[in-house]
């Protein structure tokens, strides 16, 4: 199984989404300048369906 979190937060910084605090257990707080929303990224992704879904959160559109 592949996992999407390390591209996905490529994806997320390179948007100028930017890392704000690590949560609980292995989840980090993000933050979007685009839909001025915070949203979770765990530490390991292993659904693309989840990574679309922070995408979607981040006011991106999906890639995986």
């Amino acid at each position: 199984m592949a996992d999407f979190a390390i591209q996905l937060k490529k994806l997320l910084q390179e948007a100028g989404c930017r890392f704000e605090r690590h949560g609980k257990g292995d989840h980090d707080i993000w933050f979007s300048p685009i839909t001025q929303v915070r949203f979770v990224v765990d530490g390991k992704i292993l659904s693309r369906h989840t990574a679309n879904a922070v995408l979607k959160q981040a006011g991106l559109p999906k890639q995986f």
